[in-house]
């Protein structure tokens, strides 16, 4: 019920954008889009909790967040056609449709528990409350790691287009061709993560199955967004945008698998606490690239600065341990899963 509520919320709020005739307006249109958007994927984690063993949650959130990639790769061209052939207000009128149609899918087929109920066995740890939750280093580290994470992401799908264009020379055309790879790899790393996180997990090196992919993940980002300025043509742009893109989405399905562990049945509130620092991360993003480029002349500067943010995460996650097998306390850091469910 929540999900399909809050997606019918964000079309509504999508084709009211077309309404907008002042700039009031319009940001009221599109903060109220962003908060009710901000639901969609605490809810789904709350969902995979409800329906999913710990085994299979690293697939599922990567399936989930490859979706919201191939929408927004899928979204450049598409808007670019349609503001082009029918002009921007009918656009977002005619964007807001799906998602409608979508919310009244999930409201007749989906159930918020499977028919027979999956009880978990006796949990090995009193589970943390949620307060105590919200103030641990897990959480903080967490929430610290999500927020280089989209602040590296949101280049792409705010000031890499322009970027692209302005540097290279482009037509909007090529700019928008441009602007899908990174979003199409990165719907194929979340793929790849959390097929990853769930043969980690149930292999001898389950302690590593949040762990590994995340931190090879940060370490691809730097290298990637890192190498943009230093290329100097657009196909080597591209591809290094697509490298920090994919290494990022990496990261997803270990991010939101690890706030599933510590969160249990407050997982919808962890996650939605991660997922609230991943919006500040991408709000700093889309203000520091244009501020630091008229600051120092040096588009460069914004690259170095999330080169090395990225590197700040992969410590973060060298100490972000979440997993049954390491049977440790908060006290230590650590969080401790539930037993597997029969």
């Amino acid at each position: 019920m929540a999900l399909a509520i809050v997606v019918a919320l964000w079309c509504a709020f999508t084709s009211l954008t077309g309404t907008a005739h002042a700039l009031a307006w319009l940001l009221l249109v599109r903060f109220l889009f962003g908060v009710a958007e901000a639901g969609a994927f605490p809810g789904s984690a709350r969902t995979f909790y409800n329906w999913l063993p710990t085994e299979e949650r690293g697939l599922a959130n990567g399936i989930l967040f490859s979706g919201a990639l191939l929408g927004g790769g899928l979204a450049f061209p598409l808007c670019q056609w349609l503001s082009t052939a029918y002009g921007w207000r009918i656009a977002f009128y005619l964007l807001g449709v799906p998602g409608v149609l979508w919310a009244l899918s999930w409201l007749v087929w989906f159930r918020d528990y499977p028919e027979t109920r999956v009880i978990p066995k006796p949990e090995t740890i009193t589970p943390i409350p949620l307060l105590q939750a919200f103030f641990s280093w897990p959480m903080a580290k967490a929430m610290a790691q999500y927020f280089i994470g989209n602040f590296t992401f949101f280049i792409c799908i705010t000031w890499m287009f322009p970027y692209l264009a302005d540097r290279y020379s482009l037509t909007p055309a090529q700019a928008a061709r441009y602007s899908m790879v990174p979003l199409l790899s990165g719907a194929a790393a979340n793929w790849i993560s959390g097929f990853l996180v769930d043969l980690l997990y149930r292999s001898r090196f389950r302690p590593w199955s949040r762990r590994a992919p995340a931190i090879f993940g940060f370490l691809l980002a730097a290298s990637g967004i890192y190498t943009v300025p230093l290329v100097n043509n657009p196909g080597a742009a591209v591809a290094a945008f697509a490298a920090a893109t994919f290494g990022i989405e990496l990261t997803i399905s270990p991010s939101w698998a690890y706030c599933i562990d510590i969160g249990h049945k407050n997982s919808g509130s962890i996650s939605a606490a991660m997922n609230m620092a991943g919006s500040f991360g991408a709000l700093a993003s889309a203000n520091a690239f244009p501020w630091l480029h008229r600051w120092t002349g040096d588009s460069g500067t914004y690259f170095r600065i999330a080169a090395g943010l990225n590197a700040l995460a992969i410590v973060c996650w060298f100490t972000m341990r979440s997993n049954s097998s390491e049977k440790l306390s908060l006290s230590t850091d650590i969080l401790v899963d539930p037993a597997p469910r029969t």
